[in-house]
Parts: structure tokens; C-alpha cells; sequence
């Protein structure tokens, strides 16, 4: 590649950039800007931005263009994403994208702890490059932009300088992050040193209905003091903080939703985003609460707020550390999409980052085309995503489910956060008898046939549960259940519901009263269908 060299760009480069971005995308991408010659040009002055160009020497053509853009988290976070990396067409095939890559590793690693690269999954290409220039996958954000439809990113990351030393060691996690965490400190060459809380309880419910509003500048010194009393607890990072002022805020978008106490009209919180409107999207980059209830009003004040917005996709950054956050956002919808190691500074050492995403939409994923690297970390993200859009079909649900009656919305919400969808073809037998007990189903649509030595002795259908006599004694299963139709049914492990038991006895109560009682019905209907003459 001697006829090609890697240099920063000049302002008298920007049409030719221009050309290569619109060459690539051909108008069939979510940021017009990168199109925009006035924007490209402020680009090659931005401090923030090392924008770079592979131009053939022989002809003084552009033959591809990359950027480093050091903006992506705060200042003291020493983290940039490895982006805008586009190769004309005319130019493929000549190692043009890995010329570019590695010149951006050189130029910037010493300025850098922690490097990003969103790798769109239509194409294996800037997949092989981040691979090949020891970048890992850690991991893949489901239709996070809006192309012509909704289009994945797998999400790369390296290391570099002393980032793995000031790495903060076993972070705590919930379950559900578990196998994200692995396969991404693993290709980090890092030690798999989590420790996975199952015991973590979410933030409840808001004892009293808070105001929220839009923050203003009158607001600021009031949240401020709030801020400063919880920067040593800092659960949730992002690109922008509070402390910077409210017309830097302004001038980057950033817009806060303020908890107000009814009573008092005292600030209790503010939860910080940036809405992209044009892609449907929200990132949540900072939330501060006084108290506990308050944290869970803001976010759920948001998610209604993007309902009305047509909101598709939302991310936030959620400490490692901070498990009971964790825990929150799983049941308010959203899933583990990836795990970055030493991904923020924070006081005197970097954190990892659990990176929670919701989609509203149903995933539809169209083609994907993964090299093995990031197969392995997709498929655990998309499993979940796959599972878990078991909440709407509950909800659907609620008033026809046995095992929710009783319980308010919150704990609903709680107990179907720790189910799965799963679905069976007409004839498939569920479970038989001296199979273990392991999970309780609950069909949401289609009947059931359940049999004892061939005799069918009873029916259940849609509401009702399976399996719960086994479990409620621990047992092996003693009867067969087929799928008398398609059955779409919620699935709840055994680890789960113990989970539950443990950390929340008041909806434990509601469950094992609904389930004795269930179980008492079915048992009726079983000696009418054994005994008729008797019953």
C-alpha cells in the first residue's frame, strides 16, 4: 500500500469527503450532516474531532476517510469512538479501511484509555477490521439507527494505556448481564471477576405522585446541591453532566425532566437525555434523585413521554456497580445490549458499564451478516430481546392470569420482568411424568391436554398455570401435558421465583396464594374427570 497514504484532513478535502459518504450511503443514512459542507468543514477544526483521509499518491484522489471523535463521554473518561469510517467504492479491495484504523490507533492511542467502534452488522467488513486491530466485541445494539428500516450495530472496544490498571475489579451485576459480561471481558483478555447479585432489589415505586417539568435555568442551583451529594454514588454515566452549566447544555441538547415534590415544590431529582428526533431514539446520560422513589418516577415519567414522542429506541449507560439500577430498568423493559470494561473515570479509577437498551417496536432484525466474534455476542443479546418481549403480551394478559391476581401494577410488572415467551408447535409435549420441575408455565394462548398414564384428566387453557404442584413441592413432575393447539405460553424458573421469594415477601404471598388456589381448582376438575358419578 505504498501509493497510499494516511493523513489528517484539510478544509480543502471536505468535498471529496462529501462524495466518498455520499458514494457509500447513497443518501440512505440517519445523519444528513455527514453530507453537509459546512459541518465537515467545522470538523476538520474540531478539538474533539481528529478527522482522517487515505489519498493516493499518484492521482491526489480520496480513496476513504475515518474519524476519532472524543466527545462520546466526559472529559475526564478518556474515551472516543473510532466512527465515519467509509471507502469509496472505486477504492475497495485495496486495504484501504485497515490503513485507516491503524493510523487512528497510532495517532491517538496515547490520548486515549478507551476506544469504541459501532460496526454496522449489514456488512462483515469494519467487523474484520476492528477484530484485526485488537479491538473485541462486547457488544450489539439491536435497530439502533434508522437507515431505510432500523439497523443493528455491534459495538467494539480497546484498551489502551494504563485504562486495565485503574480498571475498579468485580463489579456486581445482575443475572440477566451475566453471559454479556463474559464473552466481553474475555475478549478483552480480562479475568471474568463479576460478581452476579441475584439478591438486588429495584428502586419502588414513588410514595407520592411527583411534578415533572422540564428543567430551567431557575432550577439549576437547586439540582446542583442535589448532584454533589450523590457524586460518589453516580449510577448512571453519559457524554454530558449537569455541572457543566445550563447554556452548554442548551447548546448540546441536552434536556432534563425534573421530579418536583407536590407539597414542598422542592426538586427531588432530574433524569438528563439527548432526543434524537430524527432517529427515534433517546440516550439517558445522567439521573440524580434525593430519594429512591423519585429515581423510578423520572424514568418512568420519560418512557411515557417517549410513547408520545413515537420513541423507538432508548440506551443508557448503567454502572457495573450498581446492581439495584440494573435491576430497575429490567423491569421497566429494558435488556442488557452490551458490556464495556473500564468504559468511565470515576473518582480515581474506571468503572465498567452495563449498556441497557429498550426497543418499542418488535425486533426485526431483516439480514445480519456477523463474523463468528460478534455472532457470539449477538446471539445472547438478541435471545433476550427474543425472550423478553414477553412484557406487552402479559400485560395484554394481566386480567385473565391467575398468578397476578391481587398484585398492584408495580409488583405485576416485577413478576412478568422475570419471565419468557415461549411458543409450542400443536402435539409437542411439554413435560412428563418424573422430569424435573424446574420451571412454571403460564399459557397465554392455546389449551393444554394434561394426562395421567394416557387418560386425559383435565384441560388448562390460557391464564392458568402448569407445573406448579411440582414446584410448590419440589418434585418431579407426576402427569404429561401436550399442546392441544400452537401454545404461546410465560415461563418463570424456579431460580427466578426463589429470587423473588427472597427479596420482595409481598408479592411472594400474592403468588403462593393464587398458586394454591389454582392448584385447588384444577384438582376439582381433575376427581369430576376421574369421578364423574362422585363429583
Amino acid at each position: 500500500m505504498g501509493d497510499v497514504i494516511v493523513r489528517e484532513a484539510l478544509e480543502a478535502d471536505v468535498e471529496q469527503i462529501r462524495d466518498i459518504f455520499t458514494a457509500v450511503y447513497r443518501g440512505d443514512y440517519p445523519f444528513e450532516a455527514f453530507t453537509d459542507l459546512r459541518w465537515l468543514k467545522r470538523s476538520v477544526f474540531n478539538d474533539d474531532i481528529v478527522m482522517l483521509v487515505a489519498e493516493d499518491q499518484e492521482t491526489g484522489a480520496l480513496l476513504g476517510t475515518a474519524s476519532v471523535v472524543f466527545d462520546l463521554g466526559a472529559h475526564s473518561d478518556l474515551l472516543a469512538e473510532f466512527g465515519r469510517l467509509a471507502v469509496s467504492p472505486a477504492a475497495r479491495g485495496r486495504g484501504v479501511g485497515s490503513l485507516l484504523m491503524q493510523a487512528r490507533c497510532d495517532l491517538i492511542g496515547d490520548r486515549l484509555h478507551l476506544g469504541l467502534a459501532q460496526n454496522r452488522c449489514t456488512h462483515p467488513f469494519s467487523q474484520r477490521i476492528s477484530l484485526s486491530h485488537g479491538f473485541a466485541a462486547v457488544g450489539f445494539l439491536p435497530m439502533k439507527y434508522a437507515f431505510q428500516s432500523r439497523e443493528s450495530v455491534a459495538l467494539w472496544a480497546r484498551l489502551f494505556g494504563p485504562a486495565l490498571s485503574l480498571r475498579r475489579n468485580h463489579p456486581r451485576i445482575v443475572p440477566e448481564a451475566h453471559a454479556l459480561a463474559t464473552l466481553a471481558l474475555q475478549g478483552c483478555g480480562l479475568p471474568d471477576d463479576v460478581v452476579v447479585d441475584e439478591e438486588a432489589s429495584s428502586y419502588p415505586p414513588p410514595a407520592t405522585a411527583f411534578l415533572l417539568e422540564e428543567l430551567t435555568a431557575r432550577g439549576l442551583p437547586a439540582l446542583l446541591r442535589i448532584e454533589r451529594g450523590r457524586v460518589h454514588n453516580r449510577e448512571v454515566f453519559g457524554p454530558v453532566r449537569l455541572h457543566y452549566g445550563y447554556f452548554q447544555l442548551e447548546a448540546r441538547h441536552a434536556t432534563y425532566l425534573v421530579a418536583r415534590d407536590p407539597a414542598s415544590h422542592g426538586i427531588a431529582g432530574a433524569i438528563g437525555y439527548l432526543h434524537d428526533e430524527a432517529n427515534a431514539s433517546v440516550h439517558v446520560f445522567e439521573l440524580i434523585a434525593q430519594e429512591e422513589g423519585a429515581a423510578r418516577a423520572l424514568l418512568e415519567g420519560l418512557l411515557a413521554r417517549g410513547r408520545s414522542w413515537g420513541l423507538q429506541y432508548l440506551e443508557i449507560d448503567v454502572s457495573a456497580h450498581a446492581p439495584r439500577m440494573q435491576r430497575t430498568l429490567l423491569e421497566l423493559g429494558f435488556l442488557p445490549a452490551g458490556y464495556v470494561p473500564a468504559m468511565v473515570f470515576h473518582d480515581v479509577e474506571r468503572l465498567d458499564i452495563v449498556k441497557l437498551v429498550r426497543l418499542s417496536p418488535a425486533l426485526q432484525l431483516g439480514e445480519l451478516q456477523l463474523i463468528p466474534e460478534t455472532q457470539r455476542v449477538a446471539s445472547v443479546v438478541i435471545r433476550a430481546f427474543t425472550e423478553q418481549q414477553v412484557l406487552p403480551r402479559i400485560e395484554a394478559a394481566l386480567g385473565r392470569i391467575e398468578l397476578f391476581a391481587g398484585l398492584s401494577r408495580e409488583q405485576s410488572t416485577r413478576v412478568a420482568s422475570l419471565c419468557r415467551i415461549r411458543e409450542f408447535e400443536q402435539g409437542r409435549r411439554l413435560f412428563g411424568p418424573s422430569d424435573p420441575a424446574s420451571e412454571l408455565l403460564i399459557p397465554l394462548e392455546g389449551r393444554c391436554a394434561v394426562r395421567i398414564e394416557g387418560q386425559q384428566i383435565g384441560c388448562v387453557g390460557p391464564g392458568e398455570s402448569l407445573g406448579e404442584l411440582a414446584m410448590l413441592l419440589d418434585e418431579d413432575h407426576r402427569a404429561e401435558v401436550i399442546a392441544e393447539q400452537p401454545l404461546t405460553a410465560a415461563i418463570l424458573g424456579r431460580p427466578e421465583l426463589q429470587r423473588l421469594s427472597r427479596n420482595r415477601p409481598d408479592i411472594a404471598a400474592t403468588l403462593y396464594r393464587n398458586l394454591a388456589r389454582g392448584l385447588g381448582r384444577k384438582l376439582r376438575r381433575m376427581d369430576r374427570a376421574i369421578s364423574p358419578d362422585e363429583a
